[in-house]
C-alpha cells in the first residue's frame, strides 16, 4: 500500500501574482487594457495643464505671441522670467515670507497638535472627555468671519505675521487622526517605560513619536501645504504690500491688478511677457508641494487609514 505524502503548497515566486479570493475572477485582457487606458487618461488630464504652465513660463515673448497665448510645444526656451522674479523684487520677498510662515507655522501646529492628541489618547488624563467634546463641537460650529476678525484686531495681530499662523494653527481633524494612532500603540510599552521612571514627555518623545512616523509625516505635510497655499488670512489681516506671501502676489499677477516691482517696466518694454511671468509664479508656488509629496506618499496609506480606523 502506497503511502500518500502531503506536500506543502509551493510558495509563489517573487514575481508571481498574489493569491486571489475565491469569489474574485482573474481580470481579462480587455479589463486590464481598460484600466490602463483610464489611468493613462487620468495622468494626461493632470500632467497636460502642468506641462502647458511650465512650457509657457519658459517661452519667449515671440513664442507666446505666435502661439496666441499658452504654449504647448516648446520652441524658444528662456529663463528670463525666473531670473527677473528671483532678482530680489517683490516676488522674492513674498517667497521668503511664505517659506518662513510655512516653517514656523508647521512647527507650531505640529507641536500643539501632537501634545493635544497625546493627552486625549490617555483615557485617564484630567478632563480629556470634556476637552474632546469641545474640540468636536468646533468642527460643526464656528463663530464666523466677523467675530474672528474682531478678535484678531482686538489682540493687535493685524499687520503681523502671527495673524497668518494663530487663527488657523489647529485642525481638529488632524488631532483626531493623531489621537487614533496614539491609542493604537501598545499600552504595555508605555507602562513599562513608566515603571522605569520615564515621564509623559519622555514617553512621547522616545516611544510614541518613533512609532508614529507615518502619521506624523502625513499630518506635517497637511499643515505645510495649508500654510503654503493659504491666501485668505493675508488678504484679510495684512495691509502692507511688502508683507504679502507668494500666493497673494500670484493672485495679483493673475488678475493683473499690479505687477511686482521691477517687472512692470520690463513687461512694457517687451523684454518679458506678462503671461510668462504669471506662469512662472504659478510654477514657483507649485514646486515645493510637487517636490515634497513623493517623499511622503509612501506614508499616506499607513498614516491615514490606521489613524482613522483605530480612533
Amino acid at each position: 500500500m502506497t503511502a500518500v505524502i502531503d506536500r506543502p503548497a509551493r510558495r509563489p515566486g517573487r514575481w508571481a501574482a498574489p493569491p486571489r479570493p475565491v469569489w474574485e475572477e482573474a481580470p481579462s485582457r480587455a479589463g486590464l487594457a481598460g484600466k490602463g487606458l483610464v489611468l493613462l487618461l487620468a495622468c494626461l488630464a493632470i500632467l497636460f495643464p502642468l506641462w502647458i504652465v511650465v512650457v509657457t513660463s519658459l517661452s519667449t515673448r515671440k513664442a507666446i505671441d505666435e502661439a496666441g497665448g499658452l504654449v504647448m510645444i516648446p520652441t524658444d526656451i528662456t529663463f528670463v522670467a525666473y531670473q527677473e522674479l528671483l532678482s530680489g523684487g517683490q516676488v522674492t520677498r513674498a517667497a521668503l515670507v511664505s517659506i518662513g510662515i510655512t516653517l514656523v507655522g508647521t512647527v507650531f501646529s505640529m507641536t500643539v497638535s501632537v501634545l493635544c492628541a497625546y493627552g486625549l489618547s490617555r483615557t485617564g488624563s484630567l478632563g480629556h472627555r470634556w476637552i474632546l467634546m469641545v474640540l468636536l463641537a468646533t468642527m460643526f460650529f464656528s463663530a464666523g468671519l466677523i467675530p474672528t476678525y474682531l478678535l484678531v484686531q482686538s489682540l493687535g495681530l493685524t499687520d503681523t505675521y502671527l495673524a497668518l499662523i494663530l487663527p488657523s494653527a489647529i485642525s481638529v481633524f488632524n488631532i483626531l487622526v493623531l489621537r487614533g494612532f496614539f491609542m493604537g500603540i501598545s499600552q504595555e510599552l508605555t507602562d513599562s517605560a513608566r515603571i522605569d521612571g520615564a515621564g509623559d514627555l519622555r514617553i512621547l518623545w522616545q516611544i510614541v513619536l518613533p512609532l508614529s512616523r507615518a502619521v506624523v509625516a502625513v499630518i506635517t505635510l497637511f499643515y505645510a501645504v495649508g500654510y503654503w497655499s493659504a491666501w485668505f488670512n493675508a488678504s484679510l489681516y495684512l495691509n502692507d504690500q511688502d508683507m504679502l506671501p507668494l500666493q497673494n502676489v500670484m493672485i495679483q499677477l493673475v488678475q493683473k491688478q499690479e505687477a511686482p516691482v521691477g517687472l512692470g517696466q520690463a513687461i512694457k518694454t517687451g523684454e518679458l511677457s506678462g503671461l510668462a511671468v504669471q506662469m512662472a509664479v504659478m510654477v514657483m508656488a507649485l514646486l515645493p508641494v510637487a517636490v515634497l509629496s513623493p517623499f511622503v506618499q509612501k506614508h499616506f496609506k499607513k498614516g491615514m487609514l490606521t489613524g482613522a480606523v483605530k480612533g
